[in-house]
């Protein structure tokens, strides 16, 4: 007996929350966590919540738009929350929010950088492959 593919999903169902402690190693010579380490991880939860919601891997089409919003320094607890916010037939837009804990807790939980991104769901052989539509999130 083979199940069905999900035709249908809500946001909730396909979204990712990683997290992240930064190091020295993640730094520039200013002290500050390299721009291209947080977009790693902006493009790392992204393709995660595209490729739940696909059910097959999603590759990254094209970065609609990304803000730096404060600075993430070495110890800082990253956070990053993507979801599935638009499909099409084989595409899907993920908006992403990404917040920081600074090491010394001094303050609240900052957000750091936001970014809306673009997915393909693909087959084995590389090709579109359509995804499921997109539900509003209940009540």
């Amino acid at each position: 007996m083979t199940t069905a593919p999900v035709t249908t999903r809500t946001p909730a169902e396909s979204a990712v929350t990683l997290a992240h402690i930064m190091s020295e190693h993640d730094t520039n010579l200013y002290g500050t966590v390299h721009g291209g380490v947080v977009m790693k991880l902006i493009d790392d939860a992204a393709a995660a919540a595209a490729g739940r919601h696909a059910g097959v891997p999603a590759v990254t089409a094209s970065v609609e738009g990304m803000s730096f919003l404060a600075p993430v320094r070495a110890g800082d607890l990253v956070t990053v929350h993507a979801r599935v916010e638009r499909v099409g037939r084989t595409s899907m837009h993920v908006s992403v929010a990404v917040t920081a804990e600074r090491w010394n807790l001094t303050g609240p939980v900052t957000d750091v950088a936001t970014a809306r991104l673009v997915f393909v769901a693909v087959d084995a052989g590389g090709h579109p492959h359509p995804v499921p539509m997109l539900l509003p999130d209940g009540p």
